[in-house]
């Protein structure tokens, strides 16, 4: 039997063999309060979009600059977002503005190392995934977490580069990480050392605190 927290969103999972007693399990699992309640207190915080808060982009927490008479449109300057309209709309308005930028710029970045790698790609889309930051279908599609619009440019670039890998090694062999480096310019662990370390609290952000 095995309990986990996905730091994710907060979900405590309780994953038991087949013919296991339902019943023995939920009381060893009750059991384990403690431990439960000292994963959960470790999971990152919820980290609301408001006016005169940060928002996390391309590794930098930038001010959330809202002022109602200001145009709508979000506009990026050095250490801000700057924008305007209804307050109420002001989490929704920046978390849109995010998402289409995150899919402008992943999908040049991924042509763009695509055509380096000597692929073609087919469509390229961003979506909100739990589970995983890219995925390369076997028609050539990759779609990618929008999300990793607020990690760093070189994480950013680290998955790109593993996902078009695919369009050559559908697997994770070693010639697949060969490939994968090689086409970052880097050391692709150091990305998936950051994502480990901090990817779990991207996923937190825009949430409002309990």
């Amino acid at each position: 039997m095995r309990l986990s927290v996905d730091p994710r969103n907060g979900a405590v999972t309780l994953s038991l063999p087949w013919r296991a007693a339902l019943g023995a399990a939920l009381e060893w699992a009750d059991g384990q309060r403690r431990w439960v309640d000292s994963a959960l207190a470790n999971i990152p915080q919820a980290r609301p979009i408001c006016p005169g808060g940060t928002f996390p982009f391309e590794g930098e927490d930038l001010i959330v600059d809202w002022r109602q008479g200001l145009p709508r449109t979000v506009r990026r300057e050095p250490g801000r977002l700057v924008f305007g309209g209804p307050r109420d709309a002001v989490a929704s308005r920046l978390i849109g503005w995010a998402k289409r930028e995150a899919l402008a710029t992943l999908e040049r970045e991924t042509r763009e190392i695509a055509a380096h790698a000597g692929v073609t790609v087919g469509r390229v889309g961003v979506g909100d995934p739990r589970a995983r930051w890219g995925s390369c279908a076997a028609n050539g599609d990759i779609r990618y977490s929008w999300r990793l619009i607020m990690a760093p440019v070189f994480v950013r670039r680290s998955t790109v580069a593993h996902e078009v890998a695919h369009r050559v090694h559908m697997d994770h062999s070693p010639a697949f990480h060969a490939l994968a480096a090689r086409l970052y310019g880097g050391d692709p662990d150091v990305a998936r050392a950051w994502l480990r370390a901090h990817g779990s609290a991207l996923h937190w952000v825009g949430r409002e605190g309990s």
